[in-house]
């Protein structure tokens, strides 16, 4: 018995997947700023002349990069309630978005600031320009032009790991194309339509982020 394809249900779903699209899109816009603010404190802090923050952002990094997203998330929602710490669903999906995306960007941060001479450094402090004016001037800008596109790609990476977070009945677009199968029975068509929306937010955030990086950081990024 042969399948027809029907996509007859789209019109009534318009508002579920519009809905769970945009919340997709606003987790992504939280972690992204929070994520990328924290790794740029995290990567000058493993750079720092103390021994105890250097140590501290390395165990964490490993930590995050060592154990599943799912498992971190988990244990956020489910386990911090053991300690008296609970979280909204969304809340807790940005908080572990956030800290997942901040030890991978660290890294790619610190990379970034790792590229750019160290003549650069030396110049600026024989001007007389404080250590913060320095960074925060002088070398971040050029280390944030080196990694751009290496972040923008785990921005969409993060922004597809997004759709774990359905498992704690966070209703972004993964958990609405969950609960639309289930009402229509029409798996493969709910989940191709969602293939094709996720594939559309990736190639828009490339092109948001790009564009709005080199209104940020100069013709100097691709």
């Amino acid at each position: 018995m042969g399948y027809g394809l029907s996509f007859g249900w789209l019109k009534d779903a318009a508002g579920a997947i519009a809905h769970g699209a945009a919340m997709t899109v606003f987790l992504i816009a939280c972690t992204t700023v929070l994520g990328i603010l924290i790794s740029i404190l995290f990567a000058a802090a493993r750079r720092s002349h103390y021994a105890v923050l250097r140590k501290a952002v390395a165990v964490y990094v490993e930590v995050v990069r060592n154990t599943p997203f799912l498992v971190q998330l988990f244990f956020i929602y489910f386990g911090l309630p053991s300690l008296g710490i609970r979280l909204d669903p969304i809340v807790a999906a940005i908080v572990a978005m956030t800290l997942n995306m901040a030890a991978y960007t660290t890294e790619i941060v610190g990379a970034g600031l790792d590229a750019v001479p160290k003549g650069q450094s030396e110049a600026a402090f024989a001007l007389g320009l404080k250590p913060r004016q320095v960074f925060i001037k002088i070398i971040l800008p050029q280390a944030l032009k080196v990694i751009f596109p290496a972040l923008t790609s785990q921005v969409i990476i993060m922004m597809l790991e997004s759709a774990v977070v359905s498992q704690i009945a966070v209703r972004e677009l993964a958990h609405e194309a969950d609960l639309l199968q289930a009402r229509t029975f029409r798996s493969f068509e709910t989940y191709f339509v969602v293939t094709l929306i996720y594939l559309a937010l990736s190639m828009a955030v490339r092109r948001l982020f790009v564009a709005g990086g080199r209104r940020v950081l100069g013709a100097g990024v691709s």
